[in-house]
């Protein structure tokens, strides 16, 4: 809970600084934008071969101009973590496949190259809402799904984020950004911490 209030007071007071700044001579802009997600976990120990799951990304961001070429982009969005992986039992092959949901708190700070392009980097603040594994005998055909995958997780996911956009009007950019995750998504983890990853791509729409 301590965590979630955190997150919700960056992105507030981000949010209260863009309400000052609105009267300046570079005026706050508010935006949605969605996209994909390319995501996997660090390595499973015992798992033969692991695949990236797609998942998607959705919500709406505020850009905050601080200086020449430099402003701050506090987000809120709807983020779909996960992998995929499969793994052999004696002579039975499966497939697991993990599906992790959480609203993402990330918060950029981004410079411009020229008007039109920037970079970008800073911390993404991670509260999950759902999380399910399912297993498949391939051999079968049956699978199973845990509904409860969520008791054994942290809810709280913290990564560093690193980015680029390109907007081709005013309005209408595309968007690429690495996160690297920092924390164990595991609460009691003995072995190696598991973290998550993710490649995101997707478009930016800005309100002028």
């Amino acid at each position: 809970m301590k965590k979630l209030i955190l997150g919700l007071a960056v992105t507030a007071s981000s949010l209260a600084f863009a309400q000052q700044a609105k009267s300046s001579s570079n005026p706050v802009t508010f935006g949605v934008k969605g996209g994909m997600n390319v995501s996997s976990l660090s390595k499973d120990e015992g798992l033969d071969d692991q695949k990236s799951k797609i998942g998607f990304n959705a919500g709406a961001f505020a850009n905050i101009p601080i200086a020449s070429s430099f402003s701050v982009q506090p987000e809120v969005l709807y983020s779909q973590y996960g992998e995929k992986s499969e793994y052999r039992l004696g002579n039975t092959n499966y497939s697991a496949s993990t599906k992790l949901d959480y609203i993402t708190v990330p918060v950029m700070l981004q410079y411009n190259l020229i008007p039109e392009l920037y970079l970008e980097a800073g911390p993404e603040f991670g509260f999950m809402v759902s999380a399910k594994n399912k297993f498949k005998n391939e051999s079968t055909g049956n699978s199973t799904t845990s509904d409860n995958y969520k008791d054994n997780l942290n809810t709280f996911n913290f990564g560093i984020g690193l980015g680029a956009g390109y907007y081709f009007t005013p309005n209408l950019g595309i968007t690429a950004r690495y996160v690297a995750g920092v924390t164990d998504i595991f609460k009691d983890n003995s072995g190696d911490a598991v973290r998550n990853n993710t490649f995101q791509v997707g478009l930016a729409y800005k309100f002028k």
